[in-house]
């Protein structure tokens, strides 16, 4: 996701360090997010692209460590392991690869950097020698075959994709364990889709138009042909574009924002919806989010797109409760819930390695909440849109039905359902519910 430039910020022995270290944050329970927004600024984009990429490529990984490492080595060793064979591993077709003798060499020195991996500097450079062999061997040899389905996923959540998409799992996971592209969202309140395509060819960045996703018609979705920095963006930090995946843009899309309308987003941050929204249409819009920290992305979102105004409130508080709202009701609702985010991995490759299966059920009761205190927030006419970033049933069609079921007045409308990943959209699930009467 970022330029040979960029990459080389931080030598590549202190980035695998860091990187592994990031991993092994991941494999104590704690998001990869949290871990690279501690990064410096120069550090973050080399130490995320090792880290996702080590996620995306565990198996094939491991399968080596394991050929060549009869007792499992010591976890610190193993990740910065994983970090380095993941290397090998990239296909090196845009040229930005490294050759096997700089891995090596700086996966060793890489050992230095942190007191419990300088002791296994010699396993390390051993290990990696012979990976090289297999993985980039000499010219004119066989290259060993990569694994079929590199993405690890734990074996409830594989069984739970063969369960409901019995023709189409594996599709899913190669799909996730690819790297995802860059798209942008353009502020068709600064500019048309084709007006900033103008500007990106003016700077030599390549794009084309995403038309639709799903059926549904989008008009501010661009594909970068090669990601950028955002840095490199026209117009970025003036608000003329942001990064948002095409599946994603659909949300403010269906809701079909109007100008006046009393809108809440119920789960708002990191407030790419919010944005999207306002982007629309002059709306009354209350942004609500629970996590505090989260809460402050929203506002940076708005500020840089310059969609601040006295309609626009961003309030901390609990979706599933009514101890933050004022009592007026909304014509439009965005509930985008707290779920799995089982189909956001190509963007989010340490979320199998942080799910539990007990956790679907939990998040269900949780959307539950939202969805029945949403709805009495709701006009008689009004619009709520049902949205998780998730591929799982249970989290998607399942809550949907449930919630028609017991709400006779839910009139399910027209939207996409459910909406596998592919190469320019993450999975996600659409419900649309008119409230017919009170």
């Amino acid at each position: 996701m970022t330029d040979k430039k960029t990459l080389h910020s931080l030598p590549l022995s202190e980035a695998i360090s860091i990187a592994a270290q990031a991993i092994s944050e991941v494999m104590s329970g704690r998001s990869l997010t949290e871990v690279l927004d501690q990064l410096e600024p120069h550090e973050r984009p080399i130490v995320q692209s090792l880290s996702f990429d080590a996620l995306r490529k565990w198996i094939r990984s491991h399968e080596l460590i394991k050929q060549f490492v009869p007792k499992s080595p010591p976890p610190e060793v193993d990740h910065l392991l994983s970090v380095a064979i993941a290397l090998f591993l990239n296909e090196n077709t845009d040229g930005k690869g490294y050759a096997a003798h700089t891995i090596v060499d700086q996966a060793v020195s890489a050992c230095a950097n942190y007191d419990k991996t300088m002791y296994a500097k010699g396993l390390v450079n051993a290990v990696l020698r012979k990976v090289s062999l297999i993985v980039q061997p000499p010219e004119g040899e066989t290259r060993f075959p990569p694994d079929p389905i590199p993405m690890f996923v734990p074996p409830w959540w594989r069984a739970n994709l063969k369960r409901n998409y019995s023709k189409a799992w594996q599709s899913i996971l190669f799909a996730q364990a690819k790297r995802a592209p860059l798209i942008l969202r353009v502020n068709q309140k600064q500019y048309s889709r084709e007006q900033y395509q103008a500007l990106l060819n003016e700077v030599g960045i390549a794009s084309s138009p995403i038309e639709e996703v799903a059926g549904v018609k989008l008009v501010s979705a661009l594909l970068l042909s090669n990601p950028v920095p955002v840095s490199e963006l026209p117009g970025f930090y003036s608000g003329a574009v942001s990064v948002q995946d095409a599946g994603a843009q659909l949300a403010a899309t269906l809701l079909s924002p109007g100008a006046g309308e009393r809108v809440l987003d119920a789960c708002a941050a990191p407030g790419s919806k919010t944005a999207h929204i306002l982007e629309l249409a002059d709306c009354e819009m209350v942004a609500l989010e629970l996590d505090g920290e989260r809460l402050g992305k929203i506002g940076g979102n708005l500020d840089r797109l310059r969609l601040h105004s006295d309609q626009v409130r961003v309030i901390r508080g609990d979706a599933s409760k009514a101890s933050w709202w004022d009592g007026r009701l909304f014509d439009k609702i965005l509930l985008d819930a707290p779920c799995s985010a089982s189909g956001i991995v190509a963007r989010h490759p340490d979320i199998p390695f942080l799910r539990r299966e007990a956790d679907i059920k939990s998040l269900q009761q949780k959307q539950r909440g939202i969805l029945e205190q949403a709805w009495k927030m709701l006009k008689p006419d009004g619009l709520m849109l049902y949205v998780t970033c998730s591929v799982f049933p249970e989290e998607g069609e399942e809550q949907a039905n449930w919630f028609a079921g017991v709400h006779s007045n839910a009139v399910r409308l027209g939207a996409p359902g459910q909406i596998l990943p592919t190469d320019v959209s993450d999975g996600f699930y659409y419900a649309l519910f008119k409230k017919n009467g009170p």
